[in-house]
């Protein structure tokens, strides 16, 4: 078991299966030590979490959807490196997108939730650059996407 695995284990975190495209797009790229994965949105255990922030969602339920495209991220990855979670070397970038009424302005507070969850599980290796904006609408109804550039071995 890699490290990495062995920490989510201690950490109580169970990866779920990577998720399929449900467009005309891939999953991941793979460019030299450049892995770049396509948007997560806020899936859980029980389902799709919709909802637009400022509107029917707080910050603190926004921050666990946010987690929860994190944790999709991070599943992604394990996939394009055939579960070598230790060859990833560096979260380099993560791109954020709330689902948030035009006057709500905690953008930055609900990506930490993705952000929060790469530091946990990554330490050092996992603090990133990132974008947080707000959307209109996301894919499906979620309440947020979150995308991710990664530096592999």
């Amino acid at each position: 078991m890699s490290k990495t695995h062995a920490h989510l284990k201690t950490l109580g975190i169970e990866l779920p299966k990577a998720a399929a495209p449900v467009a005309n797009y891939v999953p991941f790229v793979r460019s030299g030590n450049v892995l770049t994965i396509s948007g997560q949105i806020s899936f859980g255990p029980d389902g799709l979490i919709r909802g637009r922030l400022g509107e029917n969602m707080d910050v603190d339920a926004g921050k666990v959807a946010a987690r929860y495209c994190a944790l999709n991220l991070i599943a992604q990855v394990n996939a394009a490196l055939e579960g070598q979670l230790d060859s990833m070397l560096r979260v380099v970038r993560l791109g954020g997108f709330v689902n948030a009424s035009p006057d709500f302005e905690d953008i930055p507070h609900v990506i930490n939730g993705a952000s929060d969850l790469m530091v946990e599980v990554f330490g050092d290796r996992g603090r990133h650059a990132r974008a947080a904006v707000a959307c209109p609408v996301l894919p499906l109804g979620a309440a947020v996407e979150v995308d991710g550039v990664f530096e592999v071995k």
